[in-house]
């Protein structure tokens, strides 16, 4: 198990009642706008009970939902059979199966995932994003800002930090949103969607 992933095995029951009891919408309503229309192939990152997969599947777009955790990822199978979603046991920074595949998707959807990575892992993740990203094509990441859950581990990671980031790889961003968490004082959550940028003075992907 990578330590990205460090804590969700022994919480997986709590954790998938918990992710299932917030609908998309209320977790993403500052992108709802900007997902285009389907269908697309998404590449989910972290999909943790699948709901985000099932919500995409259920507008017509064939998902690859990628979970390092294997009680997570066999949860989520089982609450969203759907088949036009596949499993896929990968993770951040490498995505070595995904790559092997020799795909691009039209939207990577990366929520609650991207703090879970060191400084290192996020230099080559988002490598590894521009190359897996189709043109044209979206990223769409959510950050957590608050304290830590005992037994986790997230770093300290913000939307301009990570906006710069993108920008070494050719990944625009136009949008940045940070909301408190209704839902969890002392936590807040940053919305970010990013689209490949026609600048080329940034480093080749990947």
């Amino acid at each position: 198990m990578s330590a990205s992933n460090q804590g969700y095995a022994e919480e997986a029951p709590a954790l998938l009642k918990r992710y299932e009891e917030i609908a998309f919408e209320e977790a993403h309503g500052g992108v709802l706008d900007r997902i285009p229309r389907g269908p697309l192939r998404v590449l989910e990152i972290g999909a943790g009970s699948g709901r985000d997969a099932a919500w995409f599947a259920a507008r017509g777009d064939v998902v690859l939902a990628v979970e390092p955790t294997r009680e997570m990822r066999e949860g989520g199978r089982q609450l969203h059979p759907s088949p036009a979603i596949e499993w896929l046991d990968d993770g951040l920074p490498a995505l070595a199966k995904v790559r092997a595949r020799g795909e691009r998707f039209d939207l990577i959807w990366i929520s609650a995932m991207w703090m879970h990575l060191d400084a290192d892992e996020r230099g080559a993740g988002m490598a590894t994003l521009a190359a897996l990203l189709a043109a044209p094509g979206a990223v769409m990441m959510s950050l957590r800002h608050g304290p830590v859950p005992e037994g986790r581990r997230m770093f300290a990671v913000t939307g301009e930090e990570t906006i710069a980031l993108a920008a070494r790889h050719r990944l625009s961003c136009t949008l940045s949103e940070t909301r408190d968490s209704p839902r969890a004082p002392g936590v807040a959550w940053t919305a970010l969607w990013f689209v490949r940028s026609e600048n080329r003075g940034g480093q080749d992907e990947g």
